[in-house]
């Protein structure tokens, strides 16, 4: 299968659980829900055009890569915290550490896919 239809769908992958994973936020108190939940809808629509638009550019990989790198990113951050614990046991607190896992593996598998077509697409190399 081709690296860049593998980006693309675990990018869309990523997009998919970020989704999940901020709406758990919300419902488990970590977050809370208002007009400021809605700052994560432009971050996601840029991730979204630079996976599906410039799906085979540099400026589309480099969204992809950063995109990795949040997905990544979550469970790193919710994992060290100290209600961790509280919402691993509570009701869905099983479908919330699913959803950190899958996002710190689909985002490091973007991370790497993003990172080795940039590489190759600075080198002239065929994708």
């Amino acid at each position: 299968m081709k690296h860049n239809l593998l980006l693309t769908i675990a990018s869309l992958l990523s997009i998919l659980l970020l989704i999940f994973h901020v709406t758990d936020d919300i419902v488990h108190g970590m977050d809370k829900a208002g007009p400021s939940t809605l700052v994560v809808l432009p971050i996601l629509v840029l991730l979204l055009y630079g996976t599906l638009v410039l799906a085979e550019r540099r400026s589309g990989y480099i969204i992809m890569l950063l995109g990795g790198l949040v997905a990544l990113g979550m469970p790193v951050l919710h994992l060290r915290g100290a209600r961790i614990d509280a919402i691993a046991k509570s009701s869905g607190g099983f479908f919330f550490i699913t959803t950190l896992l899958e996002l710190g593996v689909i985002g490091l598998f973007s991370l790497i896919l993003s990172a080795q077509l940039l590489w190759s697409a600075q080198r002239g190399q065929p994708r």
